[in-house]
């Protein structure tokens, strides 16, 4: 019986992306289609490499294809192209297909621990990712990631440093350690902007921006100078940081930045006795994307290790890449990158992939 390549499309064609609601033929992500015998093979190009529902799309789509009379293998190569959500067209000295700012309404929420180690998660997937530390006041990314000082600048642009697999570029980089920056609002805007247009950044499939807390000069001057493709909002599940964070968001909303959702840190503490202490309340960061009507991306429990992995340099994800704390850190970064990719293709109505060859 011979294997057609209408028949294992047409089979293919039942196989659904659960985040994009389409089948994996309608979406264009079937490429190099090859039949030899009774074997068939063929790659799966995902719009991130951090796709959540990784291993399921491929063993549904091995098991659709082997119901095709004739096939008894099948063969099937997972790979990804990030699709840009629009935003960055025509800004040609930034080659970033999407910039997500992380940001809060209050300090003290880890929100530089959250950027970092999603950052981190979203390079161990694949991605090409690159780190803005905007957090002019207060810049820790370098700590967190343990590096110390910029590579050699080429000419008049700054080339990020790199560590743990991606790009970043931070002011801790570029004063001496425990100056203090005493900043006005248009010398922060000039910072964000050269680290924007002045840095060597390269192709990025995601920008991770870590914001300073609050509601002030450094978001406003992001929004206008950045296209931001959505925002993450950290909170605390305390009252009043969910007040804190409730402005934030609602900061995003009037500089009209998609928000792609509420990440509530130290939700609670696992005891050696197997029982757990709810330190600063419960359910608030879900809560608050309920009445926000966005979408609650995930909570962080607390663990030393995360405090140990800063301090060090190694982020937890990298550091105890088992853990409770890391998995919730990569779940985050997958729901973040495929919120993404739902963004992209409303925006394009299209992935800019050329499959079926």
């Amino acid at each position: 019986m011979t294997i057609t390549k209408e028949a294992v499309l047409a089979a293919l064609g039942k196989v659904q992306e659960p985040d994009l609601g389409q089948d994996l033929v309608t979406l264009n992500m079937i490429r190099n289609l090859e039949i030899t015998g009774d074997k068939v093979s063929f790659a799966i190009m995902l719009t991130t490499p951090a796709c959540p529902f990784r291993g399921k799309i491929e063993k549904d789509a091995k098991t659709a294809v082997l119901t095709v009379a004739g096939v008894k293998t099948v063969e099937v190569k997972m790979d990804s192209d990030v699709p840009n959500d629009g935003r960055m067209r025509g800004l040609v000295n930034m080659p970033i297909r999407n910039a997500i700012a992380v940001g809060s309404g209050k300090g003290g929420v880890g929100k530089s621990t959250v950027s970092v180690n999603i950052a981190v998660a979203l390079a161990l997937a694949g991605a090409r990712v690159g780190l803005l530390d905007a957090d002019i006041y207060g810049p820790n990314t370098p700590t967190m990631l343990g590096v110390d000082k910029l590579p050699p600048p080429n000419g008049q642009r700054l080339i990020p440093a790199e560590a743990h697999g991606l790009k970043m570029i931070s002011m801790g980089l570029l004063v001496k350690p425990g100056q203090p920056l005493i900043w006005r609002g248009p010398m922060l805007n000039s910072a964000i902007r050269q680290f924007l247009g002045d840095v060597e950044w390269g192709e990025l499939d995601y920008l991770i921006v870590d914001l300073p807390p609050g509601t002030g000069d450094a978001a406003l001057s992001l929004a206008q100078a950045l296209p931001l493709s959505g925002a993450v909002v950290v909170t605390l599940p305390q009252l009043v940081s969910l007040e804190d964070a409730s402005r934030g968001l609602n900061m995003f909303k009037q500089l009209e930045v998609p928000i792609l959702g509420v990440v509530e840190n130290m939700s609670y503490l696992d005891l050696p006795d197997g029982t757990r202490m709810d330190i600063f309340g419960s359910g608030g960061g879900e809560e608050l994307a309920k009445a926000t009507e966005t979408t609650f991306l995930g909570q962080i429990p607390i663990d030393q290790n995360i405090r140990i992995g800063g301090d060090s340099g190694k982020p937890i994800v990298i550091s105890h890449p088992d853990s409770v704390v890391a998995k919730a850190f990569t779940d985050i970064s997958q729901n973040i990158a495929a919120k993404v990719s739902v963004a992209a293709l409303g925006v394009n109505n299209a992935l800019p992939i050329n499959i079926v060859e």
